[in-house]
């Protein structure tokens, strides 16, 4: 297994992400720069619409910018090859989405697994990490079972276990409480709290909620594609 991805340092310059759905062009993102330092703790809140999810997918190498460029440790990754690009998501970043998607076909233990599988770990390394995984989000017991026979705050932790399967140094947060109830919703974010801290990793959590928001010690705010407030807590 290889050790923990560095978190990165990353830089959003000037980015403008345009889509043409139909004949008037819609400006998801307009100019934005922004740069993310290793290891920090980053809340990205804003209206439905502002462009939140189209900056994680930025951030996280899932789109390209129509203007600009996104820099990872000062090299544009636009300069890098798809192969280079899908390699550094697999292992250089974790994702953690509000809808779980985890196949229902594998168990726990299987689900979080497949990162390892796709970066060519050897599978006693691939089941020992899983089962620390497992024990590190409180679900050994639980290693056996298939999604539908989990809570919701189960799958979710199953799906934080997946996303850290690779000792990513970049953790992105998508509406991760968007569907638990509010006991889940606490575990859940006492666990992103846990081994952000515990990994050194850059977490950065798009929310709706002010709640979820508040553990993140800096604070950008979006509205119609453009950042409107940045601030770090003292």
């Amino acid at each position: 297994m290889n050790p923990l991805s560095p978190a990165p340092t990353i830089e959003i310059v000037r980015v403008w992400k345009r889509y043409l759905p139909s004949t008037t062009p819609v400006d998801a993102l307009r100019d934005i720069s922004l740069t993310l330092e290793p290891g920090e703790r980053v809340s990205v809140a804003g209206p439905s619409g502002c462009g939140k999810t189209t900056l994680m997918n930025m951030l996280g190498l899932l789109d390209t910018p129509t203007a600009g460029e996104v820099r990872w440790n000062g090299r544009p990754v636009g300069g890098r090859s798809e192969r280079e690009r899908a390699h550094l998501r697999l292992t250089g970043i974790g994702f953690i989405f509000q809808r779980f998607y985890l196949l229902p076909t594998m168990t726990a233990r299987e689900n979080i697994e497949l990162p390892m599988r796709a970066a060519g770990v050897d599978r006693a390394e691939r089941a020992h990490r899983a089962d620390e995984l497992l024990e590190e989000v409180g679900l050994a017991p639980r290693a056996g079972s298939f999604p539908h026979q989990l809570s919701g705050g189960e799958e979710q932790r199953v799906a934080i276990a997946r996303a850290l399967a690779n000792r990513p140094g970049l953790l992105l947060a998508d509406e991760p409480t968007g569907e638990l109830d509010s006991a889940a919703t606490e575990t859940v974010l006492a666990l992103i709290d846990s081994v952000g801290s515990a990994s050194g990793a850059t977490v950065v959590t798009v929310t709706h909620n002010p709640e979820v928001a508040a553990r993140s010690h800096r604070h950008i705010t979006m509205r119609d594609g453009r950042v409107v407030d940045d601030r770090r807590e003292e």
